[in-house]
């Protein structure tokens, strides 16, 4: 048999298999892990309530967003700089996936920026940027988070470029 056609048996059997439905157990598994993930956004991003956090998110939660601090208490405290700088903070959840332990949101956040934030001064500007955050969930609570966003967008709508 040739080298190529065993390569092709052998990744459409690595195919078929990337296709087979999760069991039920790991699909219960997924689906609570996108809930946490939509409780945290729906609580915090909407809402703009805390309460709930040491609930559903880990004390050392760690964060690859360099503008965000390190564990829950730095989460927090971002966020509630934030929600202070722009009062009408919105979160409009468009889709969301996972797998495993991931979970994948895609998303728009918005509004004005009314006081200053990340070392902007208040520019009264009104923005809309895409992003997408990728949550790892473990025993129940956010562990840790990456984000790609559209920073030039924001940066230009808030003022910051031209």
């Amino acid at each position: 048999m040739n080298l190529f056609r065993s390569a092709a048996i052998l990744f459409s059997g690595f195919a078929a298999l990337a296709i087979l439905p999760e069991p039920a157990s790991a699909q219960s598994a997924i689906d609570k892990n996108k809930e946490v993930v939509g409780m945290v956004g729906e609580a915090v991003f909407i809402k703009h309530d805390f309460s709930r956090l040491d609930q559903y998110m880990s004390e050392g939660y760690i964060q690859h967003n360099a503008l965000v601090p390190q564990g829950r208490a730095g989460f927090k405290q971002f966020f509630e700089t934030t929600f202070k700088a722009i009062p009408d903070w919105s979160y409009s959840l468009k889709q969301i996936a996972a797998e495993g332990d991931r979970v994948w949101v895609y998303g728009t956040y918005s509004g004005t920026q009314t006081g200053e934030w990340l070392g902007i001064p208040p520019s009264n500007n009104k923005f809309s940027i895409d992003a997408v955050d990728v949550f790892r969930v473990q025993d129940g609570k956010l562990a840790e988070h990456w984000d790609v966003m559209d920073v030039y967008g924001l940066f230009k709508q808030l003022g910051v470029i031209k």
